[in-house]
């Protein structure tokens, strides 16, 4: 058997505490909720579930408060194999938290919590062991933490991918500079772009220094373009919609994957595309994530 491949995540772990609905209401009333789950939710984290669930050697690089939050937070990362021996709880900080209202046609709204006080420092950081991992994600959510992995990663020749998603504007064109593989949603993206079409701003993208940009679109896929003139589209696998939260950490989380396991873009993007899909069949960020054999399941399915 083939040995883990270790998988280095760094930024954001949260709770989740999601609600599912009929339908939005159009105006504010009391409304019964259908189901509700409490889990384990944040980018980087629900990106490292994702990998472990697919055999990575995941760890994650986090900060949480010393609540009963963030030990539910490290809890269930723990209970999906995830190494969680550098997710610090801070004491007197205040773990984030998420609500997360769930519609009958898998669309959601989030309301987040995060302690804006909580310590940004690294100085805690096991930076020299970068040179260990495959690939290092980074999410925006710990900025001081994302400059100084990127940096070392890039010396040390270890291919970053940033889930470049909203909240970090400012420091994109810093980052950018600093990352091998670019993957944005498509908010962030018409941020960083504005007014410019999604292949436009991939390109755009490209030039602050990737060698790879690219879109989650949702139910339209994944557009990407590469430094070296290769596009791509990789369109939405056909499922029974759930709950769409997370789905962009389960992509970032399979797609990192791939970088470590030097997979070819196309084939890449389809997995990461299939571990996305899987994911939305589930409510929460984690349920519908799949094991290696359920994934290669689904996409023989697919290919058949």
């Amino acid at each position: 058997m083939a040995q883990p491949v270790p998988l280095i995540c760094v930024g954001h772990a949260a709770l989740d505490r999601i609600y599912r609905i009929e339908s939005f209401p159009p105006e504010p009333t009391k409304i019964r909720a259908l189901e509700h789950i409490e889990v384990g939710g944040g980018m980087a984290a629900n990106a490292a579930v994702a990998a472990a669930r697919l055999g990575a050697k995941a760890e994650l690089w986090s900060r949480v408060g010393d609540d009963q939050a963030g030990v539910a937070i490290r809890n269930g990362l723990k209970a999906e194999k995830v190494d969680i021996r550098y997710v610090h709880a801070f004491e007197e900080a205040r773990s984030s938290t998420s609500a997360v209202i769930v519609d009958s046609q898998g669309e959601r709204m989030i309301i987040t919590q995060r302690d804006t006080s909580i310590p940004a420092g690294t100085s805690w950081l096991p930076i020299e062991r970068i040179a260990e991992a495959k690939a290092v994600l980074c999410d925006l959510r710990w900025l001081e933490a994302v400059r100084v992995v990127l940096t070392r990663a890039r010396r040390e020749g270890v291919p970053t991918v940033l889930d470049a998603d909203l909240g970090g504007r400012e420091a994109l064109p810093e980052l950018l500079g600093l990352v091998d593989y670019a993957v944005f949603s498509a908010p962030s993206l018409h941020e960083f772009a504005r007014g410019m079409s999604d292949a436009d701003a991939l390109q755009q993208v490209l030039r602050h220094g990737p060698r790879h940009a690219g879109v989650t679109l949702g139910g339209r896929g994944y557009l990407w373009a590469e430094r070296d003139g290769r596009t791509g589209h990789q369109p939405a696998f056909q499922i029974d919609v759930v709950d769409t939260t997370g789905a962009g950490d389960a992509f970032h989380g399979a797609f990192a994957l791939g970088v470590a396991e030097n997979l070819p873009v196309e084939a890449n993007v389809r997995r990461a595309a299939a571990v996305a899909a899987l994911k939305c069949t589930r409510l929460g960020s984690r349920a519908g994530l799949p094991t290696r054999t359920e994934l290669e399941l689904f996409v023989a399915l697919h290919d058949g």
